[in-house]
């Protein structure tokens, strides 16, 4: 399988021991991260490169997954989810590892590289590879809502619309909340 890896500085030490990992494995592996340490550098760039990839990859046919990190993770799983057709998935165990394929076909994860060890982001990565899409209906059809907003905006119905019922919360009219009062 071929694996596209992004990180910024917080993460580049991991970049380089993940990669040895996930060839040894028998992967291949492309790196998107920076070619040196600098402490100022932006994952922005590094991960969306890296997304793009993976949805190059898959709708040129070619097995691949990609893996985004740095400090916290958070970051780089919005700048993955950015690029249409990405499902990044913020990964801190093994089981959002292995939901994040099974229930939302993730093709990407974010890990933050400074709240786990080598050893546990390595294992969630794994078991995130080895992990395969259930293909159960109900995750399929959320999958496809979400792609379906992706590509044009588009929305079930809202279920609340048209019934029958009292003001909404935060309808101006009737909302004790007073946002001076915090």
């Amino acid at each position: 399988m071929r694996i596209h890896i992004a990180t910024d500085h917080a993460g580049l030490e991991f970049s380089t021991r993940l990669q040895h990992h996930l060839a040894e494995q028998g992967h291949e592996v492309v790196d998107h991260g920076p070619l040196d340490y600098d402490p100022v550098d932006d994952y922005p760039a590094f991960c969306i490169r890296a997304a793009q990839a993976v949805v190059r990859d898959r709708a040129a046919g070619v097995e691949t997954l990609g893996v985004v990190f740095g400090g916290s993770g958070n970051g780089e799983q919005i700048a993955a989810n950015k690029v249409a057709g990405v499902r990044a998935a913020l990964v801190w165990n093994i089981p959002t590892a292995e939901l994040a394929r099974e229930h939302n076909d993730a093709n990407v994860i974010a890990i933050g590289a400074r709240q786990h060890t080598f050893e546990e982001a390595a294992s969630f990565i794994d078991r995130f590879v080895a992990t395969p899409f259930s293909g159960e209906e109900r995750h399929a059809r959320r999958i496809a809502q979400i792609a379906a907003y992706e590509q044009d905006g588009s929305l079930l119905p809202d279920p609340r619309a048209g019934a029958e019922r009292g003001p909404d919360v935060l309808d101006e009219d009737t909302s004790s909340f007073d946002p001076e009062a915090g």
